[in-house]
C-alpha cells in the first residue's frame, strides 16, 4: 500500500478506472444489472447492444437527449478496449457472433461498490462463529497427536449426545428470527463472493491458455522441451492452492446427493418466515446451479488448453500443412511483437480468402420438365354439411409487437403484472394474444410466475349472434400472477 503502488494501479487497473470514470454510474448500474443480478456469463452482442438501447433510451427521456450522446455498440466497442478493459470481447468456439463478458477487475469493482449501500442489519455473532469454526477445523486438521484427536472426537461425541438428550426431554434449543436472519445474510454474501471468484479462476486458466498459444506461436525448437515446459507449467497451476481448492469444490458439487441435499435445504431455509420477510432474490433457489454453470465455464477453458494441445501433437497435420504453418507463424510473430505499439498505418492487405471455382462438370443437364397427366373424372360433391369458414378464420399473432409492448412498459417501473399490460393495451386478437404473451414470460428469465396469487384478466370479442352495433362481450380469464420484470 505504498503511494507508488498505488499510483500505478490508479493508472492500469481496470477496476479503479472504472470507478473514476466519467460514466462509472452507467456503466456500474447497467453491467450489474445485465451480468451479475442473473448471473449472465457470456452474452451475445446483439441481445448486450439491445438492452443497452433500452437503458439509454430511458436515460435520455430523464436526463435529457444529451446525457449520452452514443449508440450501444460504441458504448460497447469502448468499454471492451484494451486501454478500458471492462468487457472481454471475444468469438466462442462454433460462433461467428461477437459475444461479451465481464473481466474479473470489473465484477470486483461491482462488488465493491453493492457494499457501499448502507446495509439495514450487521451481523456480527454468525461471522465470530464460522471464524471459530474454521479455526477448530484448522486445529483439528493438523493435529498428530492420536491421544488429542481422540479427546477432541469424545467431546464432540459428548456434546451430540447432551443434545439428544435434551430434544428427546422435549427441549428443542432454537434459533430466534434475528440469528436466522443474520446467518442468511451472511449465506447470500458469501454465495455471491464464490460467483465471483469463479470469474477470477476462469481468467486466470484463460491466461494459461494465451500463454501457451504466444510459445506455440514462437516456438522453432524441439516438440518435447516445448511440452516439458507447457505441461510444466500447467501441473503447477493444478497443484497450486487455488487450483487443488477449485478441483476439491468442483468434485464436492458434482455429486448428485450433495446437489439434492443443498436444493432441500435451500427450499426450507427459504419458507422460514424471518427469512421470507428479508425479500430474497429468487435466483437464491438454485443458487448451486449457478455455482456449476460458472464451473463449466472454467472447466471448458482447461478444456481448451488441452485441445491446443492435441492440435500441436498432431504430426501429420504438421507434415502436410508445414507452409501454411509457417506463414501463419510468421503473422502471429509479428503479430505479438507490434501488440504493445499498434503502426498508425494500414498493418496487412489480405487478398480474396478464396477463389471462385466453377467446373464445367459440376453444373446439372438439363432435366426436361415432367408433364401431368389429369385423368378426366367426375368429381362428385359429398353430402356431409361442414362450415368452411373455419378455414378462412385463422389469425396470426405478431410476437415481437407484443414484446415491444412489454419493453416500453419496463422503461417507466422495474416490474409490471400481466393484468397490468392488458389493462394498458387491451388485448385485440382474443385469447391467441393472450397465449403469447404467457409465451414470452417462459421464454424470459427474469419474469416470476407467483402460484400463489390469481388475478382475472378481462378482454372484449364481439358478439358472434348479435349485430355489429351491439356492445362486445367480456370474456375473463384466471391464472396465477404473472409478473414481467426490466432485465
Amino acid at each position: 500500500m505504498d503511494h507508488s503502488t498505488l499510483e500505478a494501479l490508479r493508472r492500469q487497473h481496470p477496476a479503479w478506472r472504472l470507478l473514476a470514470a466519467e460514466n462509472a454510474p452507467l456503466i456500474g448500474s447497467f453491467l450489474h444489472r445485465t451480468f451479475i443480478l442473473p448471473n449472465v456469463r457470456v452474452m451475445a452482442q446483439s441481445d448486450l447492444a439491445e438492452a443497452l438501447e433500452d437503458t439509454l433510451f430511458g436515460l435520455r427521456e430523464r436526463l435529457g437527449e444529451q446525457a449520452y450522446p452514443k449508440g450501444a455498440q460504441d458504448y460497447l466497442n469502448d468499454w471492451a478496449a484494451n486501454e478500458r478493459g471492462w468487457l472481454r470481447k471475444f468469438y466462442p468456439p462454433g460462433s461467428d457472433e461477437v459475444h461479451f463478458d465481464l473481466t474479473p477487475a470489473t465484477e470486483r469493482a461491482l462488488f465493491w461498490l453493492v457494499s457501499l449501500s448502507e446495509r439495514a442489519f450487521v451481523g456480527t455473532e454468525s461471522r465470530l462463529l464460522t471464524l471459530f469454526e474454521l479455526l477448530k477445523q484448522i486445529s483439528a486438521g493438523s493435529q498428530t497427536d492420536p491421544q488429542a484427536r481422540l479427546a477432541e472426537l469424545q467431546q464432540r461425541r459428548a456434546a451430540i449426545d447432551a443434545e439428544i438428550a435434551l430434544v428427546q426431554a422435549g427441549e428443542m434449543p432454537l434459533l430466534d428470527d434475528t440469528a436466522l436472519r443474520e446467518r442468511f445474510l451472511h449465506f447470500t454474501a458469501l454465495a455471491r463472493e464464490l460467483l465471483t471468484d469463479f470469474r477470477e479462476v476462469e481468467h486466470n486458466f484463460r491466461a494459461l491458455d494465451r500463454r501457451v498459444r504466444e510459445r506455440i506461436a514462437l516456438w522453432d525448437g524441439a516438440k518435447g522441451a516445448l511440452l516439458a515446459e507447457i505441461m510444466g507449467e500447467r501441473d503447477a497451476i493444478a497443484d497450486s492452492d487455488q487450483g487443488k481448492s477449485f478441483r476439491a469444490f468442483w468434485d464436492f458439487l458434482m455429486s448428485q446427493q450433495r446437489q439434492e441435499e443443498l436444493t432441500q435445504l435451500l427450499e426450507r431455509v427459504l419458507d422460514l418466515k424471518p427469512v421470507a420477510a428479508l425479500k430474497p432474490d429468487a435466483r437464491l433457489r438454485r443458487v448451486h446451479y449457478d455455482w456449476l454453470e460458472a464451473g463449466e465455464h472454467a472447466q471448458a477453458t482447461v478444456a481448451q488448453l488441452s485441445q491446443q494441445l492435441r492440435r500441436f501433437l498432431d504430426d501429420q497435420a504438421w507434415l502436410e500443412n508445414r507452409r501454411i504453418m509457417d506463414i501463419l507463424h510468421g503473422i502471429e510473430a509479428r503479430t505479438l511483437a507490434l501488440r504493445g505499439a499498434l503502426p498508425s498505418g494500414p498493418f496487412m492487405e489480405m487478398v480474396e480468402a478464396s477463389p471462385g471455382i466453377e467446373l464445367p462438370m459440376e453444373r446439372p443437364l438439363y432435366s426436361p420438365p415432367v408433364k401431368v397427366a389429369l385423368a378426366n373424372l367426375v368429381l362428385q360433391a359429398g353430402d356431409a354439411d361442414l362450415d368452411a369458414a373455419a378455414l378462412f378464420g385463422q389469425i396470426q399473432v405478431d410476437k415481437a409487437l407484443l414484446a415491444g409492448h412489454v419493453r416500453q412498459l419496463l422503461q417507466t417501473r422495474p416490474q409490471i403484472s400481466l393484468a397490468e399490460v392488458v389493462a394498458l393495451r387491451p388485448l385485440t386478437q382474443g385469447l391467441s394474444e393472450l397465449v403469447v404473451y404467457l409465451q414470452l414470460a417462459s421464454e424470459a428469465a427474469s419474469s416470476v410466475v407467483d402460484e400463489g396469487t390469481l388475478e382475472t384478466v378481462e378482454w372484449a370479442v364481439p358478439d358472434p349472434q348479435a349485430g355489429a352495433d351491439q356492445p362486445p362481450v367480456m370474456r375473463r380469464a384466471q391464472l396465477p400472477r404473472v409478473i414481467f420484470v426490466r432485465s
